[in-house]
């Protein structure tokens, strides 16, 4: 929020002044080259309009724009409208992912009255050729999350950086109940060597190592001065990392029940492209054969007939396409082998 009071125009009131902007951030996500991304309008200058973001303020941050009642047919419209301004992209899936509230979580100010509710969304697209620039990209989401990334093993930083970082807060609790719940949640978030990776808690392990103050947000929001995070990773403005985070936990939990992973695929496509996908956005590799037979037997696929793949290299693979009338016919076969 600017010093100056800008009128705004979701609210009609001055910035500044008491009141509730209801704000629309999008959460846009592809698949290139094998690597889940998603769209960064880079600093604030995609929402300078509304008056409530700091014009001095640089950094990734998601598509954002206030709902506008007058103007908006709907929330959904309102976010496509958004995202047409400030994105040379038209998505196509758009599902409601949460309702984000905290106080300050824009302005970053302990004086600040104007509260800014964002409602987030994921949308989800193939991506194709569009012009990009320093500040409207394709960011790699394991940029963000490093540690999220299991497909060649567990990641180096969770050992390297991670783990140590989460000791120390373990060790500074002041009271050894404190200390006993700290060391629980990150047996719960991290895992121990007797238990499995869940690759749902997205969220919960961001809000641990935010909480635990390894993360550049917290080290910015806490006003803390003369430290650097420990946990090397891609920072976001405001709690854009967290919408994120809320984002991956739920395509993840998706894919196992929905066949959401077609939108983000060409129209026609080989089963290696589409296992690939799978294991980008879930962050864990898959048995070949096995996805091979579980997709072919689930239902939701059919070859294209006569045409093979020129997309690489090697032996012509068969292309397949996305039967849709299958969700009318039943729920997708869990994608997780």
């Amino acid at each position: 929020m600017t010093s100056d009071r800008k009128e705004n125009s979701a609210t009609g009131k001055s910035a500044g002044k008491s009141g509730v902007i209801i704000g629309l951030s999008a959460v846009i996500v592809s698949v290139d080259r094998m690597e889940p991304r998603v769209f960064i309008v880079r600093g604030a200058e995609h929402a300078l309009s509304v008056g409530i973001l700091p014009a001095d303020e640089d950094g990734d941050a998601l598509p954002f724009g206030p709902f506008d009642p007058e103007t908006h047919p709907t929330l959904e419209l309102g976010l496509r409208t958004w995202v047409k301004s400030q994105t040379p992209i038209t998505p196509g899936y758009v599902e409601q992912l949460y309702t984000f509230g905290n106080r300050g979580r824009y302005a970053g100010q302990e004086d600040v009255e104007q509260r800014v509710v964002s409602i987030g969304y994921v949308a989800l697209t193939h991506q194709e050729k569009i012009r990009t620039s320093e500040k409207v990209f394709w960011g790699k989401w394991y940029d963000y999350f490093p540690w999220e990334d299991w497909r060649n093993g567990r990641p180096a930083v969770i050992d390297d950086a991670l783990l140590p970082g989460l000791a120390r807060w373990v060790e500074s609790a002041d009271t050894k109940e404190e200390k006993s719940r700290r060391h629980a949640r990150v047996d719960l978030c991290f895992g121990n060597p007797e238990s499995e990776w869940d690759d749902e808690k997205v969220l919960d392990r961001y809000e641990l190592l935010y909480e635990a103050r390894l993360t550049d947000e917290a080290i910015r929001d806490k006003k803390i001065k003369n430290r650097r995070p420990s946990v090397p990773s891609r920072p976001m403005l405001y709690d854009h990392r967290r919408i994120l985070a809320t984002a991956m936990s739920r395509l993840r939990g998706k894919l196992k029940y929905r066949p959401v992973v077609f939108e983000l695929m060409a129209e026609e496509f080989t089963l290696l492209e589409l296992q690939k996908t799978v294991e980008a956005i879930s962050g864990h590799a898959l048995h070949k054969q096995n996805f091979r037979r579980l997709a072919e037997s689930s239902g939701i696929v059919e070859e294209v007939t006569g045409k093979k793949s020129a997309r690489a290299g090697g032996r012509p693979a068969a292309l397949f396409r996305f039967r849709r009338n299958a969700l009318l016919e039943r729920r997708a076969p869990n994608t997780k082998i």
